[in-house]
């Protein structure tokens, strides 16, 4: 019984509540403080961040995914040290900015060297305070696109119309902000590639077997196309699928929605959806639908390490249906993009392997 009383409290710390405006000034002033301190005892400043990168440093809960553990391992930051000085000026610099991402990259683009440092870099600054970016008044510009039976208004008041069969909404880059979410969607499509996201939308999948929602965040996904899936599944109260291809990445992609990354595991209960389910492309479907062999590619040293890795996690290996197709892959050798399908018929996706999948109970 004590045990179950430690690792509640551990999710507790791990999982973050949603932090008003003053909280999070007064973390900030926290660890400014410390700073100032340092400075007037005449001693370097120091900043210690959590390792977010590391998988010693997140644990499997089953009911939400990677989380952060208690005793993560910690990076120190020193500023009179060369190689830590200028991530230590980034933090301190960005730890009152209350712009847009890409404003605080051009007021400066030669202190940051790319987006992608800055983004780590703020994700360091919500980790260290413990709130999510958005409690930073920091939006990141969104690139997932959603479609279907959605509509809502943003927090401006905006109305948010997704019904169009030919066209997709950007994702919000303020998904908190979303409300008044009305939908008669049976059910949730995660797509991985736009290019299939692309093709569902020009079949009209949305309005042709019951009404849907489908999303992407084109490939890894984004923190909003995160959110976004997490919001609707709070919301709605329906099924989740996954559409990924048959490859070592396309279950990574999947993953990450389902059960979190190890970099964001510190907000993981706002951003994961362990309910998700795997609707294809199944590595079983590639003999079951005898999908054209010129079509499969085979593996990559790359894939190899990739699938090698996944099957050590014990988010996979708390799933045997999802092991076991793993273990196929690998077997095979050989992996398949869900365009493979269209090779079959031209409309085989939407017209009958969706279609069949979504009537039968085809997932796992």
């Amino acid at each position: 019984m004590a045990d179950q009383f430690i690792e509640v409290d551990e999710l507790r710390d791990t999982l973050l509540l949603p932090t008003h405006r003053q909280d999070v000034l007064t973390r900030i002033e926290r660890v400014i403080q410390t700073i100032v301190f340092s400075v007037s005892e005449g001693e370097a400043p120091v900043l210690r961040l959590m390792n977010r990168c590391n998988w010693a440093s997140v644990r499997f809960h089953e009911s939400v995914g990677l989380v952060r553990k208690a005793d993560v391992p910690v990076t120190t930051l020193r500023c009179d040290c060369p190689s830590s000085a200028t991530r230590f000026v980034h933090l301190c610099t960005e730890m009152f900015s209350f712009l847009s991402v890409r404003d605080i990259y051009y007021n400066d683009p030669q202190l940051f060297g790319s987006q992608k440092t800055l983004d780590s870099i703020l994700d360091d600054i919500s980790c260290m305070l413990k709130v999510p970016r958005r409690s930073l008044h920091v939006f990141a510009t969104s690139k997932g696109f959603i479609s279907g039976d959605l509509c809502y208004l943003e927090e401006d008041g905006t109305k948010v119309d997704c019904n169009s069969s030919s066209t997709a909404v950007p994702v919000s880059s303020n998904v908190n902000g979303i409300r008044n979410i009305v939908s008669a969607a049976k059910f949730i499509l995660i797509v991985e590639k736009d290019a299939t996201f692309q093709r569902l939308l020009d079949d009209a999948f949305c309005t042709r077997l019951s009404p849907c929602i489908i999303i992407t965040g084109k490939g890894v996904p984004d923190v909003n196309s995160r959110l976004m899936v997490r919001k609707l599944w709070d919301t709605l109260h329906i099924p989740v699928f996954a559409l990924v291809d048959a490859d070592p990445y396309g279950i990574e992609i999947m993953c990450i929605y389902k059960y979190g990354s190890r970099s964001l595991a510190f907000e993981a209960h706002s951003l994961t959806v362990p309910s998700v389910l795997w609707l294809g492309l199944l590595p079983s479907d590639i003999q079951r639908y005898r999908v054209p062999e010129e079509t499969l590619i085979p593996f990559s040293q790359a894939d190899e390490s990739k699938i090698n890795s996944l099957r050590t996690r014990d988010y996979i290996s708390c799933q045997p249906a999802w092991e076991r197709e793993i273990e196929a892959m690998q077997r095979l050798k050989q992996k398949a993009e869900i365009q493979s399908l269209s090779s079959i018929a031209p409309h085989f996706l939407t017209r009958v392997y969706l279609p069949n999948k979504l009537r039968y109970g085809g997932w796992i």
